[in-house]
């Protein structure tokens, strides 16, 4: 488990790093996104990478681990719209962002150890291209759920299913070592 803490959080900085690259580039610009379209911005990124995985073929130039940091990030927006929901400034400071950030992240990374401890690890066994449809599947669940306004009878909500993509994407991520240029 130890490793798998220190890989994660390299993936994660360097997760970090672009998004405050992009934050100095483009500002906070994705406040103005309703998180419907946030969810599809994740899903045309997963989608990319399924179609890289069964084609081989990259028309663009750019390989599967960029989709994956994409999805991390988008994700992170997400859960920065939700905790922001009643917060309407579209522009928002660099340092708050970055604490914002790291906010989410603990969550999340919290969720990880509680899910690996209780798991074993099971990850580690599993192929990218399944992890990428699982990340589709959550993806299909968070669509339905904000297309019934966000209720649910017995399921999560989409504040998990955006957690758990971010852990799936770090999974393949560290699968793929992606300590890799790759990772502009």
């Amino acid at each position: 488990m130890q490793n798998t803490e220190i890989e994660y959080r390299h993936v994660i900085q360097r997760c970090k790093d672009l998004f405050l690259k992009k934050n100095k580039d483009y500002g906070t610009a994705w406040r103005i996104l309703r998180l419907s379209s946030i969810t599809d911005q994740i899903y045309i990124k997963a989608q990319r990478i399924r179609t890289l995985q069964e084609t081989g073929v990259s028309r663009v130039g750019e390989g599967i681990e960029p989709e994956f940091v994409g999805i991390i990030n988008y994700c992170v927006m997400a859960l920065i719209q939700l905790q922001l929901v009643n917060d309407p400034r579209t522009d928002i400071p660099t340092d708050e962002l970055e604490t914002l950030y790291d906010g989410q992240i603990g969550r999340v990374i919290d969720l990880l150890f509680a899910k690996n401890h209780d798991y074993g690890e099971a990850w580690r066994e599993m192929r990218i291209s399944s992890m990428t449809d699982i990340i589709l599947m959550k993806l299909l669940r968070t669509k339905q759920i904000e297309d019934n306004q966000g209720n649910t009878l017995v399921s999560e909500g989409v504040e998990a299913n955006y957690m758990d993509m971010i852990n799936y994407a770090v999974f393949c991520l560290i699968k793929s070592n992606a300590d890799t240029p790759l990772l502009r």
